[in-house]
């Protein structure tokens, strides 16, 4: 996918979009996780802290008002992670009490203000760095027993198994969801794929009308793109009518003025000695050139409007070739062609017909004995274009450099001697400019003009 397709736009915001909710789904996974852990961590450091406030408060008659023991024997190894300790806060010097793991380390006090719950008789909770360095979660509360004292009552315990319930927690998560997004991204390219693939199928289509191979648009389409294909295919057939309304428009425009013009000529030409006579067919040769100008033009016009199609190039250039021998057949001029099988023209045949067929008609009536027709077919450039050059040589006197910057103009001859009305460069050139090709002159090899038309290919 191309970074300005709509493909990739919509596959890179849908999947974009996936991976940060996933992302943002993750976190809060993992952040209301570890608040369940700390919650049943705390319950568990909650049953120890209830025990000591009720031995504290209410001591069992004959033991002491601060047991060692509270029913865990964690709380008796040395450096376990599992500590208590009672603290009285209204003796000139704080009473510490604490349990033998906690060996002659002291627990740290919460501040208050970390924690939501820091009132008197209330709880607090947070971690704090225990003996050896070790992270601990504490759970202290205040207990005021009135004469018999203030005391601050701590159990805490160490916070490992927090974070290692966490780690697995977030491996878990992690390879659970890198595998949902993996799924989610694959699923979201299948479905960009498919939902697009209408439009692809119209491009191709569209693809095929350009190049001969349709006519219109065809098949169903979804409803969102129907009204496409349907103003699409409306749009092709009114290029088609005006196309044939131009045409039938020019043959009846020359139609109209054909007679006309003959039946003025030819009685001019019976008054060959009369120099009004001789003015009226000069004007009328005048006017015929002019209409056959315009009706060109106006012919040249339409084809713009007209879809290419896909035309074989050798039987057009062969089929030319034998006729321009036989037209000038009393000059034995000898025409060679090369053309390549695979080489063809997109356009319309009308048109490569004119083209070549004034190409080499020209250099039929200027060649001394040889003309040499070659046909190369140039295979699809870095723009994604094909190219057919049609080259025509000739053996006749050729053209200076000036000579050749002219005689493409409307109307330039240079030997009033050679037949025609020097037209056929110009509409050449005009052809050739509609389908975004080029026509260059230049010296033959063989001693007279290179006329060269480069057109596109298929």
């Amino acid at each position: 996918m191309r970074t300005n397709s709509l493909a990739f736009r919509l596959f890179f915001w849908a999947a974009g979009l996936t991976v940060a909710i996933l992302i943002i789904t993750g976190v809060v996974l993992s952040s209301l996780y570890r608040n369940a852990v700390e919650r049943a961590f705390d319950r568990r450091l909650d049953v120890y802290l209830r025990t000591l406030v009720a031995d504290v408060a209410s001591p069992e008659e004959g033991t002491e008002k601060f047991p060692q023991s509270i029913g865990e024997p964690l709380f008796e190894l040395p450096l376990s992670g599992w500590y208590w300790q009672v603290t009285r806060l209204d003796a000139v010097k704080p009473e510490v009490h604490s349990s033998r793991s906690l060996w002659d380390s002291n627990l740290a006090r919460l501040p208050e203000n970390d924690t939501p719950a820091a009132s008197s008789g209330g709880y607090l909770k947070g971690y704090a760095t225990g003996p050896e360095d070790a992270r601990l979660r504490v759970v202290q509360r205040t207990v005021d027993l009135g004469d018999d004292g203030r005391y601050l009552i701590s159990v805490a315990g160490e916070a490992t198994d927090i974070d290692e319930d966490m780690k697995s927690f977030d491996r878990t998560i992690s390879a659970i969801f890198a595998g949902l997004t993996l799924a989610l991204i694959m699923t979201t390219a299948l479905q960009v794929r498919l939902g697009l693939a209408p439009l692809k199928r119209i491009s191709e289509s569209l693809a095929a009308i350009r190049s001969g191979r349709a006519e219109r648009l065809e098949g169903e389409f979804p409803l969102e793109i129907a009204p496409l294909a349907r103003e699409t295919n409306a749009l092709i057939e009114a290029n088609h009518e005006i196309v044939e309304r131009a045409r039938t428009h020019a043959g009846n425009l020359a139609h109209a003025l054909k007679t006309p013009l003959s039946v003025i000529v030819n009685e001019a030409a019976a008054r060959a000695n009369d120099p009004l006579a001789q003015k009226v067919m000069e004007q009328a040769d005048l006017m015929r050139d002019q209409m056959v100008r315009q009706l060109e033009r106006a012919r040249l016009a339409a084809r713009p409007t007209v879809l290419g199609t896909l035309i074989d190039v050798p039987p057009v250039v062969t089929a030319l070739a034998r006729t321009m021998e036989k037209l000038h057949r009393d000059r034995e001029i000898a025409i060679a062609v090369d053309v390549p099988a695979r080489a063809r023209f997109r356009g319309e045949l009308q048109d490569l017909e004119e083209m070549v067929g004034n190409l080499v008609d020209n250099a039929c009536k200027w060649a001394r004995s040889r003309v040499a027709i070659e046909v190369v077919a140039e295979d699809a450039a870095a723009n994604g274009k094909s190219k057919v050059r049609v080259i025509v040589d000739d053996d006749g006197p050729g053209l200076s450099p000036a000579e050749r910057e002219s005689v493409a103009r409307r109307g330039q001859r240079f030997d009033e001697s050679k037949p025609g009305s020097g037209l056929g460069l110009s509409i050449v050139v005009e052809l050739a400019s509609l389908y975004k090709g080029v026509l260059t002159l230049d010296t033959s090899p063989i001693g007279g003009v290179r006329a060269e038309l480069a057109l596109p290919g298929g």
